[in-house]
């Protein structure tokens, strides 16, 4: 395994945030110390690719995810792998930061082809196993209703119930491998030979993980969706059991970036975008996002109560509440229901649930 790296000249600039920039598909890249960078495309997605990261160990190479599971992905990780100097077949195991098609997508693929083992953290292995157990139409029907108690219209729900039935977008595409190992916070991630340790960082999903490379020269953090230079992560609404007190996504995540910036992590290596520094600088300007987010969203509610869906189209999107399709209306929606769940976890809102559609109220 090597040891050296070239130090890259800082007058250049970095071949994954060129690409970012002019819109093109990053090279694959030996990073140094072991670890490679191969991007993956995500088709008809402004994310563009994942950024799959190989590290090279003392039995063989372990991927950090896997990318979005078609032709041309299957086709660029394997000369991605073969341009690091392995085979697909030489995989010793497969890390899965979380369970979103463009991450797991290819872990079935790549363990078929080498026999490699697959790791998740237990809460997104949980997730993984309910999709392949529930029938889309149940998963369907079951998200209608939470959608019709939000207020939205019918002809939303209606387009809710058209993505389930298309096998290519709908929740299917989630059904991929099972994992076979538990990735536990604080502990080893089980890399031969790297001090590579797993942290828990829920949120954007309820078991999503960033890795912590604590090697020579400098410490590194491979952060999956958690840590992006530019981009917000999607917090939603985790699915929950009816037992138990209901969930607060945007808390946990808000609680693990936190734990990033007391880590300090002297590099960080996302699964978007490209590398960058600074990550106690990049989490407090996600702190602050977020709580102009919901400082605002508060004084809506101070204005009259809200269903979850006026809620959604009173908060600020990367475009306009008109220009956004069903997919971006979806996610704002599942969004602004993580928002107002914070505000009444923390005492500012509450819900009236005894009528349908359910309001907030600002308390």
């Amino acid at each position: 395994m090597p040891v050296l790296e070239t130090q890259p000249d800082p007058q250049e600039e970095q071949p994954d945030r060129k690409a970012w920039r002019e819109r093109v598909l990053p090279p694959v890249q030996n990073l140094g110390g072991g670890v490679w960078s191969i991007p993956v495309p995500i088709p008809d997605n402004p994310l563009r690719y994942t950024l799959v990261h190989l590290l090279e160990s003392d039995l063989g190479p372990v991927l950090v995810d896997t990318g979005w599971d078609d032709p041309s992905g299957r086709e660029l990780l394997r000369a991605g792998i073969a341009e690091a100097g392995f085979a697909l077949e030489d995989v010793h195991g497969v890390l899965i930061t979380h369970h979103h098609p463009d991450h797991h997508g290819l872990s079935a693929h790549v363990q078929a082809s080498s026999g490699a083992w697959v790791g998740m953290h237990a809460a997104e292995a949980a997730v993984v196993r309910a999709v392949r157990d529930i029938p889309a139409e149940k998963w369907i029907d079951r998200m209608a209703r939470s959608m019709r108690a939000a207020g939205l219209p019918e002809e939303h729900l209606a387009a809710l119930r058209s993505w389930g039935d298309d096998s290519e977008s709908g929740p299917a595409t989630l059904g991929a491998v099972v994992p076979d190992r538990e990735l536990v916070h604080g502990e080893s991630a089980g890399v031969p030979g790297r001090e590579l340790r797993v942290m828990w960082t829920p949120g954007h999903t309820p078991g999503h993980v960033c890795l912590f490379l604590d090697e020579k020269p400098r410490t590194r953090l491979l952060s999956g969706d958690h840590l992006l230079p530019t981009i917000t992560p999607v917090v939603s609404l985790y699915p929950e059991n009816p037992q138990d007190e209901p969930t607060d996504p945007l808390g946990d995540f808000l609680d693990s970036l936190e734990r990033i910036a007391a880590l300090g992590p002297q590099e960080i290596l996302p699964a978007h975008q490209y590398r960058f520094t600074d990550a106690p600088g990049r989490v407090r300007e996600l702190l602050d996002h977020h709580a102009a987010r919901l400082a605002d969203l508060h004084s809506q509610l101070r204005g009259r109560p809200m269903t979850l869906w006026e809620a959604a189209q009173g908060m600020h999107w990367n475009r306009p509440w008109s220009e956004l399709g069903f997919l971006a209306r979806h996610l704002a929606v599942s969004e602004a229901a993580a928002h107002l769940r914070r505000l009444v976890k923390t005492g500012l809102a509450e819900a009236v649930t005894d009528e349908e559609p359910v309001r907030y109220h600002a308390r």
